[in-house]
């Protein structure tokens, strides 16, 4: 009996010997390096590769529950309803068959109003009711209703709204509505399960699951906006018409992007859709929140992706990834920090940076005025800048929201009646009723000048204008122009360009 136990004991003391080992060998390849191993082993094809530790904190598809997360997000999430009032303008208007007959009350011509509803989704972000959504769900509305989980209805107003990142922010009176915490979409890694959760086809209350397809994703999305942020978090989640704006979700319920674009020939789901990160999103709500429009860093350089130089710019590139720089604004910082032309960028405050829209993705994150480290390679050798970030102007104020708009040009305005668009002849256009000091005093426009067109647009009310003026204060840049024309006093066709920047 002793010899039997001895051998047992002996069969377990190896066993456990052996599992020590293996347990010890895998602790230090694991230490060694969490991707690859230097050990190499002969693969079954016959070819030398690295151990590597498929297995490893690993957890199966299968064991992972969505319930949780589903259910901390489909009450964060809300409907929107936008609507448009807009009338027919110009040579397409309707005539009413029953005064032209008739002849009961006014004969001729009349605007025909025309409403247009569009649908979209959004997130609840803090209990007071702030609302992130896409710019593109609310843009140009006249009223936006916003639905609850629970059935609640809310007028919401726009905060403000940011077209070059497709972001905007908006508030309902109240309190204690539930919300989503933010997660950390840096930490995302390509094959991580996300959910998303939003309002496909009207179906309130939609949840899809996913994978990570891809990070840092440059999409082109037809914009002629060279402000634009395209560095998108790419998954196979479903994602339809009417998703847009709501929520992209990780397994523990954290918001880490909102959906925004798909790809698809149909304009429905075709297999890939696109999120812009939370770590663009929430900075660009935080800064429609406290300033009203996007404070937007920039480093004054003209970038592109190493893989698209032409054989003569490669020749002195010896990196195979980062975004390359072609030139400089004419007042920019990283020059002036020690850049030069045909340097690249490989990373920003220790963040690596693979492409264009990586270097976008984190600047885009910090604000005018702030520090970052830039680290570049030129010709083979690395080397660090610190570099004190700008706006689109070449400074570090603070950019000034469409609500300054009637203080910078300095002026007031009102929609024409209907006696004036007939003693003028004309069937659009709005009245300078004051002029103060600013840029159109500067400009030399006049009280009582109708403005027709600003950069090539009609206006017909006073919202349509400051909405251009609005666009045009975005851009920024070498964009900031309002060309003008219109009627002056004397009845005279005037043109007048004004430099919103200077």
């Amino acid at each position: 009996m002793k010899r039997v136990w001895k051998s047992v004991l002996g069969v377990v003391l190896i066993a456990a010997v052996s599992a020590g080992a293996a347990i010890g060998t895998s602790t230090y390849l694991m230490n060694k390096n969490h991707k690859e191993s230097s050990y190499t082993i002969d693969s079954e094809y016959g070819f030398k590769q690295p151990v590597h530790l498929t297995h490893y904190n690993t957890v199966a598809a299968e064991n992972i529950d969505f319930t949780i997360a589903a259910e901390k997000a489909v009450h964060a999430v809300v409907h929107i309803k936008s609507t448009t009032q807009s009338r027919v303008q110009g040579g397409r208007q309707y005539i009413d068959p029953f005064e032209y007959f008739f002849g009961f009350g006014n004969r001729g011509y009349q605007n025909q109003p025309r409403q247009r509803v569009g649908f979209g989704s959004g997130v609840i972000i803090s209990v007071d009711g702030y609302i992130i959504t896409n710019n593109h769900v609310i843009e140009g509305a006249d009223e936006i209703e916003v639905t609850l989980n629970d059935g609640r209805k809310f007028i919401a107003k726009l905060i403000g709204n940011d077209p070059s990142t497709d972001i905007a922010l908006l508030k309902i009176e109240g309190k204690d509505f539930l919300t989503m915490p933010f997660g950390d979409s840096d930490k995302l890694k390509v094959g991580e399960w996300v959910l998303a959760v939003g309002n496909p086809f009207n179906l309130t209350s939609t949840v899809t699951a996913g994978i990570v397809s891809a990070k840092g994703r440059g999409v082109f999305t037809g914009s002629e906006d060279r402000n634009k942020i395209a560095s998108y978090i790419q998954t196979d989640a479903a994602v339809n018409p009417g998703n847009s704006g709501g929520a992209l979700v990780n397994t523990k319920g954290e918001l880490i992007g909102i959906n925004t674009l798909i790809y698809s020939e149909t304009g429905n789901f075709a297999g890939y859709s696109f999120a812009v990160p939370i770590s663009i999103a929430g900075k660009v709500a935080s800064d429609l929140k406290q300033y009203g429009t996007v404070q937007r860093a920039v480093l004054g350089v003209s970038i592109m992706d190493v893989k698209n130089l032409t054989d003569e710019q490669k020749e002195k590139v010896k990196v195979l990834e980062g975004a390359y720089v072609a030139d400089f604004a004419a007042r920019s910082s990283a020059k002036e920090a020690g850049m030069e032309a045909g340097d690249v960028i490989t990373a920003v405050n220790d963040v690596k940076v693979r492409s264009v829209s990586a270097l976008q993705e984190q600047v885009s994150r910090y604000r005018p005025g702030d520090k970052v480290k830039v680290v570049v390679d030129r010709s083979g050798s690395s080397k660090l800048f610190t570099v004190e970030l700008r706006n689109m102007q070449g400074n570090t104020e603070v950019v000034k929201s469409s609500g300054d708009a009637a203080e910078l040009l300095g002026a007031a305005f009102k929609e024409l009646t209907p006696k004036q668009k007939q003693q003028l002849g004309i069937s659009y256009g709005i009245e300078v009723v004051g002029v103060t000091n600013g840029k159109m005093k500067d400009a030399g426009i006049q009280k009582g000048y109708i403005i027709m067109i600003v950069n090539d647009q009609k206006v017909s009310s006073v919202d349509e204008f400051e909405k251009i003026v609005d666009r045009v204060l975005k851009a920024g840049g070498e964009d900031q122009v309002l060309f003008i024309k219109g009627i002056s006093p004397n009845g005279r066709t005037r043109y007048y360009a004004i430099d919103l920047a200077q």
